[in-house]
């Protein structure tokens, strides 16, 4: 049974909302400092696994109490109701809100909400019972390559949704190609904010007003695009890289970043703070040969961790150079190796990720294996399950 919760509700639409649920429901006031803990802290306490917050009289307040909600309680789900859902869309969503609800909605489109919430809610149920460990911080998942054109943004947003799919608010993807990313053009984005915006917060500590900088995708994939200007590359630091990598970890199960080509300052600052090193090629010698540098570089600086994964990708052998030569420069062997999938290029133009629209597609069969390592024990996928493609 989920329990719900309505967060500042007036009398005027309870008894409608009550309906829709058809069950018993617990009604608690909104505290004037927008501090869930006064309401859901407590020896005598009940934590609602679904939040509705009545956003009608100061949608800002609510979703202040929402931010914290989401911060605090990470696995409730959180609803709002206001006047005006298309005003506070963006907002609600940067501030951890699953659905937004109108206020004169009828009671079936309340109804089919809130059954969403709840089957949302009720995939966190196995997370119950770790409640009590103290939270670690989340793995950071850098893609590295040595030269261009090998498929960083696709590997790294298609890993990046899969996890999202798999794991509700979990996931962000940072672009760290700070010249040139297009990760949000992969994702069929248009943001109004991008890194250079949440740098300023993240200097401060201001994880809120840190939040308040990301993009919601529509699978639940939270983006920090790349700056518009390259420019702006020329004014971000290593240091500054750290440390926006270290709060998002902190706030995240998983952050996903792609680089820019090669070892630069930015990319070396990301690699600092990262769990798991995904070293990327296709089967070329230049290809090859600039790994090994990566590798040696990274081993020097001791940033090759022991977590690292070595993807091919494009993996073809027509042109002489096979697998095994590139285990052999590299002293490591190959985890992935991701057949040359014909929808990748369309996928990309359009700015749906494979893992999204076509998940039967070849490259996301050959990316499920590093999913399932990355993904905790009770989010593991059933050998049936479609979506990945197992049989």
């Amino acid at each position: 049974m989920i329990r719900i919760g309505f967060v500042g509700f007036g009398g005027d639409i309870a008894p409608k909302f009550t309906e829709a649920i058809g069950s018993d429901v617990l009604i608690l006031p909104m505290p004037a400092s927008a501090q869930p803990s006064e309401l859901l802290d407590g020896p005598e306490a009940v934590l609602p696994e679904v939040l509705i917050l009545d956003a009608r009289i100061s949608h800002e307040h609510a979703l202040e109490f929402a931010s914290r909600v989401e911060s605090q309680y990470p696995h409730v789900v959180l609803l709002v109701v206001t006047g005006n859902p298309e005003a506070i869309g963006l907002e609600a969503m940067r501030s951890g809100v699953s659905d937004v609800i109108a206020a004169d909605a009828e009671v079936g489109e309340i109804n089919q909400a809130i059954e969403m919430a709840a089957q949302r809610a009720a995939r966190f149920a196995p997370l119950e019972a770790e409640s009590q460990v103290p939270e670690a911080e989340g793995r950071v998942i850098t893609v590295v390559s040595a030269k261009g054109g090998v498929g960083k943004t696709t590997v790294a947003t298609n890993i990046a949704v899969a996890l999202a799919t798999a794991v509700p608010h979990s996931t962000v993807i940072v672009d760290f190609d700070l010249q040139f990313g297009d990760v949000a053009t992969a994702l069929g984005l248009e943001p109004e904010e991008h890194l250079e915006d949440a740098l300023h917060s993240a200097a401060s500590g201001d994880v809120i007003a840190l939040k308040s900088h990301l993009t919601m995708h529509d699978s639940g994939l939270y983006v920090m695009p790349a700056p518009t200007n390259p420019a702006t590359a020329d004014t971000v630091s290593g240091a500054q890289t750290s440390q926006l990598l270290q709060m998002l970890a902190k706030e995240f199960q998983y952050v996903v970043v792609d680089t820019a080509t090669g070892l630069n300052d930015h990319t070396l600052g990301a690699l600092d703070e990262t769990t798991d090193p995904l070293l990327l090629t296709e089967l070329s010698v230049p290809g090859i040969h600039g790994l090994r540098k990566v590798v040696d570089t990274l081993s020097l600086l001791q940033m090759f961790t022991d977590c690292h994964h070595v993807v091919l990708n494009f993996a073809n052998t027509a042109h002489g150079v096979s697998p095994r030569d590139l285990e052999a420069s590299l002293g490591v062997p190959v985890e992935i190796s991701i057949p040359i999938s014909r929808r990748a290029p369309a996928a990309l133009n359009v700015g749906v990720p494979l893992a999204q629209s076509k998940p039967r597609d070849p490259l996301v069969k050959a990316l499920t294996p590093l999913i399932d390592q990355l993904l905790p024990e009770y989010a593991s996928f059933p050998v049936s399950d479609r979506r990945w493609g197992r049989r």
